[in-house]
């Protein structure tokens, strides 16, 4: 792919080096990088010309990255959104989540993973819901998980699920019954992240059942095995 013809990617980060890892590993994979220091910065240039996708760190100085998110909401709902934030920004980073950001990912990070990441949320724009072709879908119950396009969908109601979200219902849902492990969502859900914590899969899944009661305040099937992990209830 011409590296100038690919899709523009901002990476807002206030660290240098940042910046630059992520640029060169973007444009590697065809897409068009360009770093910004601040979020105000950042958002100057927004209001001419959007993104296709935003790279955002949480703290910056100016204007941090939650407000930044907040704005770009305010001017494009479906822009797509990836937070890098540190271990400990975890109240930060939930609050990213609530604002609209679609993932994260927690420094320091697999560039592979994020490279996935990046993709995955591009095939999501790309291809907006349609037909499947054989063994892209999976059907559990009245759950409905398009393994392509990285969509779900409840009772036939849409669940506007982040990646990380998706790949945590994917691993529940291929073993309905099957306990899941904190440790073993982990390792299926950020297969190239090990700094992921017990909590942070627990607010994922505190998510996940939140944004399935929106559509069905009568849902149930996904359980907390005390001592253990979570599991997909067999009907």
């Amino acid at each position: 792919m011409n590296k100038g013809a690919g899709p523009f990617v901002a990476i807002v980060d206030d660290e240098k080096n940042i910046q630059e890892t992520v640029s060169y590993a973007l444009k590697k994979e065809g897409f068009r990088p360009l770093a910004y220091s601040n979020g105000q910065e950042a958002w100057d240039s927004f209001q001419k010309k959007l993104p296709d996708l935003v790279i955002l760190d949480i703290l910056m100085p100016m204007m941090d990255g939650l407000e930044l998110c907040r704005k770009l909401r305010g001017l494009k709902d479906g822009l797509p959104i990836i937070f890098l934030t540190s271990k400990d920004e975890e109240f930060d980073r939930v609050l990213g989540l609530e604002m609209g950001a679609d993932d994260y990912l927690c420094k320091p990070f697999s560039m592979r993973e994020l490279m996935t990441r990046v993709k995955v949320l591009f095939r999501r724009i790309n291809h907006p819901a349609g037909g499947q072709e054989e063994g892209e879908a999976l059907t559990v119950f009245d759950l409905e998980l398009d393994l392509k396009r990285y969509t779900a969908k409840w009772k036939g109601l849409k669940l506007p699920l982040t990646i990380t979200e998706f790949m945590l219902l994917l691993s529940l849902g291929r073993q309905p019954g099957i306990v899941k492990t904190r440790e073993k969502l982990m390792e299926e859900a950020y297969p190239d992240n090990t700094f992921v914590s017990d909590r942070t899969i627990d607010s994922h899944i505190k998510r996940l059942r939140r944004k399935f009661l929106q559509v069905d305040p009568d849902f149930t099937l996904i359980e907390t095995v005390y001592g253990l992990g979570y599991r997909f209830k067999a009907e």
